[in-house]
């Protein structure tokens, strides 16, 4: 024992220096996220300030302090409407996202069938591709046949790239999960309704929730999908967003800062909810397939 604390004394500056040393790439790396993080936090901060400020023009902080901004604008923006249908779209989303992608994930999981790995990349394509890309001859659809400009159509439109992300997120869930349970259950007499609803539906609830909750971050800060078929009573947090900014008429930017925030603010709430649910290795890890 004597010499194992004589030969940790003798290591213990080593391994300081060593945890202390750098290369110049491990510096300029950690120079640059740095630097990031600070951009970051410096924009965030201006715009959080400002939406308290009474004015500000060229000094380091406002003239004064107030809140009346996010009581304009609640009131000139209408955000109480458009928070009620941002929660009615995206809760709408998560639950056919939730019905439609978990089964098709199961089938993605469970049964071998030729052209799986080609479908399964099909379904990623939406995930992979930029929104705008399919969004524009989405929307041209969705407007040929009435849907866009209504609540069904920002749905619909949401629905491409979300049901994708829950077979996603489900499909390492269902392949942590061993098949001989499912094998148990037939062999006492139950069904493959039986099955899912009674032995996998329990086990999959933390993935359930986990895809619910990611779709729910996705749905509410899709601007491209829902702005390109959204209407007068279908425009969610995030286009609206847009549409103060964009929008002819002269109104205080403090308001717009205030409007930015509150989205903001509902998005780290979203996200943190997200991180506390999921695990993100839980979205890459896959059970190795045995050879039959």
């Amino acid at each position: 024992m004597t010499t194992t604390a004589t030969v940790d004394a003798v290591e213990a500056p080593v391994r300081a220096r060593r945890a202390v040393r750098a290369t110049p790439t491990a510096w300029l790396v950690w120079g640059f996220v740095i630097f990031f993080f600070v951009n970051l936090a410096g924009v965030i901060g201006s715009v959080l300030v400002s939406s308290f400020g009474r004015q500000w023009f060229d000094t380091w902080l406002p003239d004064g302090w107030t809140g009346r901004w996010y009581g304009e604008a609640w009131r000139d923006f209408g955000l109480l409407p458009v928070l009620v249908t941002t929660v009615e779209v995206s809760l709408t989303v998560v639950v056919v996202s939730v019905l439609v992608g978990v089964p098709a994930a199961y089938v993605l999981a469970r049964r071998p069938f030729p052209g799986r790995r080609v479908l399964y990349l099909l379904f990623l394509l939406p995930i992979l591709m930029p929104p705008i890309t399919y969004g524009i001859p989405l929307a041209t659809v969705l407007y040929k046949y009435g849907f866009a400009g209504h609540f069904s159509g920002v749905v619909l439109a949401n629905l491409v790239p979300s049901v994708p992300f829950v077979i996603l997120t489900m499909t390492p869930f269902i392949e942590q999960i061993d098949p001989a349970i499912e094998r148990a259950a037939r062999m006492c007499g139950a069904g493959t309704g039986q099955i899912f609803v009674r032995i996998l539906a329990p086990l999959l609830v933390p993935g359930i929730l986990a895809a619910s909750i990611l779709v729910l971050v996705r749905t509410v800060g899709m601007f491209e999908l829902t702005f390109l078929t959204a209407g007068p009573d279908s425009t969610t947090l995030v286009v609206a967003l847009y549409n103060s900014m964009s929008a002819a008429g002269i109104r205080a930017q403090q308001s717009v800062d205030a409007m930015a925030v509150i989205y903001t603010g509902t998005m780290l709430v979203l996200l943190v909810l997200a991180l506390r649910l999921v695990n993100p290795t839980q979205l890459v890890a896959r059970v190795k397939e045995e050879p039959e």
